[in-house]
């Protein structure tokens, strides 16, 4: 993941910075919410593979979300297996941009606004949820970010939830846009704390009601069952004493 995002990142500063390709081209992938609703629906599926690619915000976003993947992902993929670590990835970087769609849609547009930009790209949703997902599944351990920085699992759930409450109030801009990152987040508890995870409790207990809701379909309201007991064999005392060979008893 970190090699695809890394090479994808490349390539797109080489094209638009070295070989002047219009940036236009790059925000066809990129999540608009006016583009979106007139059909172009695979914007939600293509945002989380593009990063910036233009200038010393372009590299910070990379780098941060390489960084991200590299300290965290690696303990969750040991213990979950390289294809749901892709899969998690993956679904919570469009979970978090169908939630930044869904705010500029629903929000007046005042607020919307602020919320987002033009065309809104990016993978730290993924880091968000693999983030908030290693803490809530190592509660008490500790990582070494950078190396060097220790930070325990309750301290790096604060600080990725205050940093991104931090961009709202300040009213900064990012490429991914300020929702996105709580989608992630969402993700990332839904999907990835704790096993089994919020969301398998929670369809494991619909299930439960409509497997009992469809058992009281056929449970009877207090008549006879229309099944009897005929007891088999000889009566007791005509029953002769056990072989002592029992070889060939079935």
């Amino acid at each position: 993941m970190m090699g695809f995002l890394l090479v994808v990142w490349v390539l797109s500063a080489f094209a638009v910075n070295l070989a002047k390709a219009d940036v236009r081209w790059l925000l066809v992938f990129a999540g608009n919410t006016e583009a979106i609703l007139s059909g172009e629906l695979w914007r939600l599926f293509t945002a989380g593979l593009i990063n910036e690619p233009r200038g010393g915000a372009g590299v910070n976003q990379i780098i941060t979300v390489l960084l991200g993947l590299y300290f965290l992902a690696p303990t969750l993929e040991a213990r979950w297996g390289t294809r749901r670590t892709i899969l998690f990835l993956y679904g919570s970087v469009v979970m978090g941009f169908a939630t930044q769609f869904a705010a500029e849609l629903l929000l007046p547009a005042a607020i919307s606004t602020r919320l987002g930009q033009d065309y809104w790209y990016g993978s730290m949703a993924a880091v968000e949820a693999i983030a908030v997902a290693w803490a809530l599944s190592n509660r008490g351990q500790t990582v070494r970010l950078f190396f060097v920085l220790p930070v325990s699992s309750t301290g790096l759930l604060i600080f990725v939830i205050g940093i991104s409450v931090l961009y709202v109030l300040s009213g900064s801009t990012k490429p991914e846009g300020l929702v996105s990152p709580f989608g992630g987040m969402l993700a990332g508890y839904l999907f990835g704390a704790g096993n089994p995870t919020p969301a398998r409790r929670l369809l494991l207990k619909l299930r439960y009601r409509w497997i009992a809701r469809r058992a009281t379909k056929f449970k009877g309201k207090g008549a006879a069952p229309h099944l009897r007991v005929i007891e088999g064999g000889e009566p007791p005392e005509s029953r002769k004493r056990p072989p002592t060979d029992k070889r060939f008893l079935n």
